[in-house]
């Protein structure tokens, strides 16, 4: 349980930094509550267990029973009547309730918690940054306005030589142009704006005519002056959170087939619609009646041979524009069959994801617990290399198997159940080995193989050459 716990949140701390310093241009600036922080890095945490888990669980068996192989007590137990199996059945018992409880985690929680992250992460990075006036730089962070402040007073809002530019989205360019000797900022009791109370100034106003003609300034003294800015968008406006419930991400196993058999029926519905289309479309039976041979209805069909000049050229240009209209029409529902698809395999790859986390668990502690009993080696040194080496084929082949998916090379099932495919027969191998005593990384056993391979050619060469 020691080495686990702190493995888990070592690798769960690493991928959370991580996480920070990719959202850190979103995070900074923006004068955003502690709390708000605390809540986002929560989810980002939760979200972050399916990859931190495998990890440790694989890490945390290598240094267990390389601490019992290391310290002559898995000989000790062996010696005593012990096979590596009754040594290993609590920590067997331990990973079968972790398994259980990773699946849970991943079908009950993670999908709350993604959506609670997905939405807060939304809201961060659409919030503005916070007004924050520095002294002889224009801020821009107020839509419409342009500001400059020579100097402000400390531990208060007076502000001197204030310049501000006023845009105007309909009129590009700077339209109207206010500098005072002193103002002072007023935010009003809801948060949701600021006025700025401007002293002794003056404003340039430019005319736009009609006509785009050339139109003098007006120029405006005053003493006073007000000036009222909407800064609604600097607070951390909360989404509503139905808005993304329905992404796949955010759903359990059971949502997830319910929304992948009503995918499926629109998807054939879509398809007997298009086969209705197309059997319209390429009956011709009704072509005389619309103008193209005027012939009685008891008549028959006119063959193509029957029609002169102009009425070949006629029936020629509404066969062409027929099938220009059903070519483009069946393009452009191959293309929406296509993406249909591909939703529907993404939630499917998300459905084998509940189940391939635990598997995953598994896999990794019947690789890490033999390879810690075969090299006898614990602590951080050596095991960490190991499992790192382990993690990356793990995590390279469940996203390599995920991408393959989405290009359509792979069925989702196969996609997501590769990197359990190529770790079990490395599992097996390694318990195998591990039961059977076998010196798998012993140095001396590898060097005696090749000095004896050695000793066989040189006495074949030796005997070819007698002969």
């Amino acid at each position: 349980m020691g080495p686990f716990i702190l493995t888990f949140f070592i690798v769960l701390f690493i991928f959370l930094m991580q996480f920070v310093w990719k959202y850190i241009d979103d995070f900074v600036g923006k004068g955003l509550d502690p709390l708000v922080i605390v809540e986002l890095l929560f989810y980002a945490s939760a979200n972050l267990v399916p990859m931190s888990l495998p990890l440790a669980v694989l890490l945390s068996s290598i240094m267990t029973m390389g601490n019992l192989a290391e310290n002559y007590e898995l000989v000790a137990m062996k010696s005593s009547g012990l096979s590596l199996f009754r040594v290993m059945a609590p920590l067997i018992l331990f990973i079968g309730l972790l398994s259980a409880g990773a699946f849970y985690f991943n079908n009950t929680i993670s999908p709350y918690a993604n959506l609670k992250f997905k939405s807060l992460l939304w809201d961060v990075t659409r919030k503005k940054p916070s007004m924050e006036l520095k002294d002889g730089i224009f801020y821009n962070g107020i839509e419409g306005y342009s500001i400059r402040v020579m100097s402000k007073e400390k531990d208060s809002n007076r502000l001197f030589d204030v310049l501000i530019y006023q845009h105007d989205k309909n009129t590009p360019g700077n339209r109207r142009v206010i500098r005072a000797n002193e103002g002072e900022m007023i935010k009003s009791p809801n948060g949701q704006n600021l006025m700025l109370h401007l002293k002794d100034g003056v404003s340039y106003d430019e005319i736009v005519s009609s006509d785009k003609q050339a139109a003098p300034h007006t120029k405006n003294r005053f003493s006073e002056d007000f000036i009222t800015m909407d800064l609604s968008g600097f607070d951390l406006q909360r989404t509503d959170e139905d808005l993304w419930k329905s992404h796949m991400k955010m759903l359990s196993m059971k949502q997830l087939e319910h929304s992948i058999d009503s995918l499926n029926l629109q998807s054939v519905n879509r398809r007997r619609d298009m086969a209705k289309y197309m059997d319209r479309s390429i009956t011709l039976k009704d072509t005389t009646k619309h103008g193209l041979v005027a012939v009685p209805d008891s008549a028959q069909m006119p063959t193509y041979e029957s029609l002169n000049l102009g009425e070949r050229r006629q029936a020629v240009n509404v066969a062409m524009n027929m099938t220009r209209n059903l070519k483009n029409y069946m393009a452009r529902t191959k293309e929406e069959l296509k993406s249909r698809q591909e939703y529907i395999n993404k939630h499917k790859v998300e459905w084998h994801r509940k189940l391939t986390l635990s598997l995953a668990c598994i896999i990794l502690f019947f690789i890490g617990a033999p390879l810690g009993a075969i090299i006898k080696k614990g602590g951080l040194g050596l095991p960490v290399i190991i499992s790192v080496v382990f993690f990356l084929i793990y995590h390279i082949s469940s996203i390599s198997g995920e991408k393959m998916v989405d290009s359509g090379k792979l069925l989702p099932y196969e996609g997501m159940w590769m990197s359990s495919a190529i770790l079990m027969p490395i599992a097996i191998f390694l318990t195998y080995k591990a039961a059977k005593d076998a010196a798998l990384f012993d140095r001396d056993v590898y060097i005696r193989f090749f000095e004896r391979m050695g000793r066989v050619f040189a006495k074949k060469e030796s005997s070819g050459a007698g002969v």
